[in-house]
């Protein structure tokens, strides 16, 4: 492929990513930034998971989202007595018409192109890990049987604090495996004021469908195809690496506070963040700004606090800042 044939394909990406931007938002107030960064998600194929109390309009973007895109959706709502077959599926006993008795497989909620995760910290951690597969591998492992998940896979988990009753902290291995953690903030005065008139003046909208599900395979494959220098690649490395403890190049804040910091997996997605970020700004090679902008959510979750940080409440927003201070952009 030649140079201007992926700019012109590079284009219709951007012009379908904001096209999806302006129909989220006829029904989600404000929020641009949470809508940008799980289009970057979904573009990437990474799995998100959001953060916020209740009534931010988490399962409402996800609503939004799932239809804006097509496909098939489902929704899995978490709660303490959820078990792995909820979430996956079981085989089950029938009989046919001939009184012979066979077991077929009846797929749970996991098999479908959008999957919104409500709650996900509120249930044991078995059907938790019952995503793990799905998350990593696009695949379903029941009874020995591997299934494969097709086409487009795409996971949007809400969290609630982990100050609230009922809530727990999600295993490490399975933050690792989301794309991006997005914190949802309360909207300003101006946007309550729309939320509010709009609620009561207008009739519940039906959003079009942009895209296909296999139109965004499409435009990761493309936007991943973007050259990346050698002196940015080194500069992915070096955030990722200053975030671990042990490094000495590391902030002083992270030497102290954090336990953990990211895994290579944090790197492949902090490159792929910035790929995508430069195409949707309409730009055909990648920036630091881009990494800088697409850090945040890329690491937040994947920094563990040690003892001392948490008794401080320190936030790991801090320690990526503490991070990226120490580069120049």
């Amino acid at each position: 492929m030649s140079n201007e044939e992926l700019k012109e394909k590079l284009n219709r990406v951007r012009e379908k990513a904001l096209a999806l931007e302006e129909e989220i938002g006829k029904v989600l107030v404000g929020q641009r930034q949470v809508v940008r960064e799980t289009i970057v998600a979904a573009i990437a194929g990474g799995n998100v998971l959001y953060e916020g109390l209740p009534g931010l309009g988490k399962t409402l973007l996800v609503r939004a989202f799932a239809q804006t895109v097509g496909g098939t959706f489902s929704r899995i709502q978490f709660t303490p007595d959820l078990t792995p077959a909820d979430v996956t599926g079981t085989n089950i006993l029938l009989e046919n018409e001939l009184g012979k008795k066979y077991f077929e497989f009846q797929k749970g909620p996991i098999f479908a192109n959008v999957v919104l995760a409500d709650e996900i910290n509120r249930a044991t951690p078995k059907p938790q890990s019952a995503l793990l597969e799905a998350m990593q591998e696009h695949s379903v492992t029941v009874g020995g049987a591997t299934r494969k998940l097709e086409g487009m896979f795409f996971i949007l988990a809400t969290q609630n604090p982990l100050e609230m009753e009922g809530a727990y902290p999600l295993p490490e291995a399975q933050l690792d495996r989301f794309f991006c953690k997005i914190s949802t903030p309360y909207p300003t005065n101006e946007e309550m004021f729309d939320i509010v008139r709009l609620a009561s003046t207008r009739d519940p909208l039906i959003l079009c469908q942009i895209v296909t599900p296999k139109e965004v395979l499409e435009m990761g494959r493309l936007a991943n195809s973007i050259p990346m220098a050698d002196d940015l690649i080194s500069l992915v490395v070096r955030v990722v690496k200053n975030t671990r403890p042990e490094e000495a190049t590391a902030p002083e804040s992270i030497r102290k506070f954090a336990r953990y910091g990211a895994s290579p997996r944090a790197a492949l997605s902090l490159a792929s963040a910035a790929k995508i970020i430069a195409a949707l700004d309409g730009r055909y090679n990648v920036a630091a700004k881009d990494v800088k902008q697409a850090a945040p959510s890329i690491l937040r979750h994947r920094i563990v606090l040690n003892f001392e940080g948490q008794a401080e409440n320190v936030s790991t927003d801090e320690l990526v800042a503490d991070v990226l201070c120490c580069e120049k952009f």
